[in-house]
């Protein structure tokens, strides 16, 4: 059930799959006429041109009729197939495992381990050792010269469909494994997409925020102003004070409201200013989780010497806000970021008190990957599938910054060295 629920997960292209038949078929034709009438060999020649007849049949009807720009899990399954069918039929009339040509029948195995499920691969796998274990025992000879009989001693013949299943299951595996970290690696990078885009509509709503903010400002500052005067003139009317008090307090309130809806409300003209210091990102992500946070952010601007300003990056912030926010979930009371420059080099240290990073991960230097998983099995709780960290890592390398983790000696915990060359931070 689970093999027919995925089908439509994965799939070929069907221009892609197409083409590489179309490609195998012209390959077969050719060689089969070079046989023929070049070299003169006898052999079916009548009966293996009818084969890649019927094939090319096959293809124009998946070219033509089917609709689909892709092939689906199963129906890609059955003409794959079909392929190592059509073709074991030609090598089976063409000298069986003996005819040079035989590792192509890997081909269509190979092509289904990095696009089709797992199980698909399995089937595949199982119908080309048959053919081969059949093609060893039951074939026609070789095509040769009339003079020439050509044999092959026993072992080597048996040696062939062994070496070649070995072959076989060998680049299926490696296929499979490399097709499963591409499918892993498309699905976090349409995650980083997906965050982005909403991330781009967040800081789009808070730049109207602060247009508004600042739009609103000069009515609320001359309605406040006239309340005021008004309370200086009829401030003895008790009736009338009351209302003015009132009309005053929530004329305050509204201003720390807008206040709050501005980018960066220490600035009122040139709120949205996009020259901003690693420091300025830095402390806009800290004071948001401040707000929902009761763990302590410490920020160390000792060594904070040469700061250079860049235009606002949306992926410099997530990044940034994906290794905070990590260290604020896995710390146990304080978070340090730690800030450092000179003329050639920007540096921002963020490490936590809590349980750092997997030993594991780190040995193998996998931090950084999508979906991964700690063998650590006492404390595989404590630790994610390492999305955030890739994320953050991916969207800062791509800003030009160097990522290293460790875990630090000084905390125990987290550590994340994110490194820019100063000249490659002005072109951000």
């Amino acid at each position: 059930m689970e093999f027919i629920k995925v089908s439509n997960l994965y799939s070929l292209n069907k221009s892609t799959y197409v083409n590489l038949r179309w490609i195998a078929y012209i390959g077969q034709i050719s060689a089969i006429l070079i046989v023929q009438f070049f070299l003169k060999y006898n052999f079916h020649y009548f009966i293996c041109i009818s084969i890649v007849l019927f094939g090319i049949l096959t293809n124009l009807f998946l070219q033509f009729k089917i609709k689909d720009n892709q092939v689906n899990n199963i129906s890609s399954t059955i003409y794959l197939s079909y392929d190592i069918l059509q073709l074991g039929i030609l090598l089976f009339f063409t000298g069986g495992v003996a005819n040079p040509f035989v590792f192509l029948i890997l081909i269509p195995a190979v092509f289904s381990s990095q696009y089709l499920h797992f199980l698909s691969s399995i089937i595949l796998v199982a119908i080309i050792i048959i053919i081969l274990i059949i093609l060893t025992f039951y074939y026609y000879d070789l095509p040769h010269p009339g003079e020439l009989h050509f044999h092959v001693p026993d072992y080597y013949l048996y040696a062939m469909p062994i070496s070649t299943s070995i072959g076989l299951i060998f680049l299926v595996y490696f296929g499979f494994k490399f097709g499963e970290e591409t499918r892993i690696r498309k699905k976090a990078y349409d995650k980083i997409q997906e965050l982005m885009a909403k991330e781009s509509e967040l800081l789009s709503l808070g730049g109207q925020a602060a247009a508004a903010a600042h739009s609103l400002g000069t009515p609320l500052s001359t309605i406040l102003l006239t309340a005021k005067e008004l309370k200086k003139e009829f401030g003895n009317n008790h009736k009338i004070s009351k209302d003015l008090d009132l009309l005053i307090s929530q004329s305050n309130r509204c201003r720390e409201i807008l206040k709050k809806l501005s980018l960066n409300p220490s600035i009122e003209d040139d709120f949205l200013n996009i020259n901003l210091s690693l420091n300025d990102y830095v402390n806009e992500i800290v004071r948001s989780y401040q707000e929902i946070s009761n763990k302590e952010f410490v920020i160390n601007l000792e060594d904070y010497n040469n700061p250079i300003n860049t235009n606002k990056s949306i992926e410099i912030i997530y990044g940034l806000r994906n290794f905070i926010g990590n260290a604020n979930k896995f710390s146990k009371k304080k978070i340090e970021i730690l800030l450092s420059s000179n003329k050639k080099i920007t540096n921002i240290t963020i490490r936590d008190d809590g349980p750092g990073f997997p030993k594991d991960l780190i040995d193998k230097h996998r931090l950084g990957e999508p979906y991964i998983r700690t063998t650590d099995q006492g404390n595989i709780t404590k630790y994610g599938l390492g999305l955030g960290t890739f994320i953050g890592k991916t969207l800062l390398e791509k800003n030009f910054a160097n990522i290293n983790f460790n875990n630090s000696p000084e905390t125990g915990g987290a550590e994340v060295l994110i490194k820019w060359e100063n000249s490659d931070l002005k072109k951000i």
